[in-house]
């Protein structure tokens, strides 16, 4: 067999070899494969408070779309949250790619909106909404001193969530993890996740001030968008 031939055999046999050895690396590993292995094993040895968090300001909320950007290992539990816009548009939580506060199923209202987990197992124990401008702030003080601990608690402003807030709340909700719930003011918009008894502070928390000078809807700032995964709360 001459030198020519030889080589002519191994060239078809890499055409024929390479496009196959392709689309098993892209079947068999994902390009996200490694990045995401990684950031999985960071969440379990890490624990709540350094959980994988995507968050972002956006003037175009997702509608009824519960479809998570990005996927979560079976110990963690899926979340999505954009805050109301300006006092015409509700805000929104979803749980696992299910939506389970929002103007579509009757459940948002004007103030703070909460959402309660049983942390261990992603089922919803609480849904309510809280006006904090013509409401009381009572209700939502009983709610926060009634959350067990190993729950986790997800919240949307909507509108003003603040004029009502008194120091007992604000305290209760420091607790949770938030940073931000001391400076909450007069229309700022915020989300915010959280856990009873996780003692740390939380990442998954963002807010957008009132500044007439910056913000997208005369009187009110842009709405926020908040997705990640929350570690299922272990004893």
């Amino acid at each position: 067999m001459t030198r020519q031939r030889i080589n002519q055999k191994v060239l078809l046999a890499l055409l024929v070899l390479v496009p196959l050895l392709v689309i098993i690396i892209t079947l068999v590993l994902p390009d996200d494969s490694i990045t995401f292995m990684a950031e999985w094993r960071r969440d379990l040895s890490e624990g709540f408070d350094r959980s994988r968090l995507i968050s972002k300001t956006s003037s175009k909320p997702s509608g009824v779309s519960c479809s998570s950007q990005r996927r979560c290992p079976d110990d963690h539990i899926s979340f999505f949250i954009h805050s109301g816009a300006a006092n015409v548009m509700a805000p929104k939580i979803c749980i696992q790619n299910k939506m389970v506060l929002g103007s579509v199923i009757n459940n948002a209202g004007y103030g703070i909106n909460i959402v309660v987990l049983n942390g261990k197992t992603g089922e919803v124990i609480k849904i309510g909404h809280f006006d904090m401008y013509s409401g009381e702030v009572k209700p939502l003080l009983e709610v926060l001193k009634s959350i067990e601990n190993g729950s986790i608690v997800l919240m949307a402003s909507y509108d003003d969530p603040s004029t009502k807030l008194n120091e007992d709340v604000r305290k209760l909700i420091a607790e949770l993890g938030s940073s931000e719930i001391k400076s909450l003011g007069f229309r700022d918009n915020w989300v915010f996740v959280g856990g009873k008894g996780a003692a740390v502070k939380s990442n998954f928390e963002k807010i957008m001030k009132n500044d007439n000078a910056k913000n997208k809807y005369d009187n009110w700032p842009e709405l926020i968008e908040l997705q990640g995964c929350i570690p299922k709360y272990l004893e």
